[in-house]
């Protein structure tokens, strides 16, 4: 199933190629995420990321709300197990 998963935004960078990227927190699960669609995303701001780009923004209230309910769906494990080294 594909989804799209909040993070919260912990930082932002311009690669030197022009592409805007950042490291997003997925409950604690930091991964590299393309924010090219996103250009406007600010630190600690939170976005819905699917395979690996920030696809919108999203409130913090609503990202915890989608948090709550992938944990009653007993899907969160997956999440860390695809981001495991």
């Amino acid at each position: 199933m594909c989804l799209g998963v909040p993070g919260k935004v912990l930082s932002v960078e311009m690669r030197d190629d022009g592409m805007a990227m950042g490291r997003v927190s997925f409950g604690g699960v930091v991964k590299e995420v393309c924010l090219a669609y996103t250009p406007d995303v600010l630190v600690g701001e939170y976005v819905i990321v699917h395979v690996g780009f920030a696809i919108s923004k999203v409130d913090e209230a609503e990202a915890q709300e989608v948090f709550r309910f992938l944990a009653q769906m007993d899907e969160l494990g997956e999440l860390e197990i695809e981001t495991a080294p």
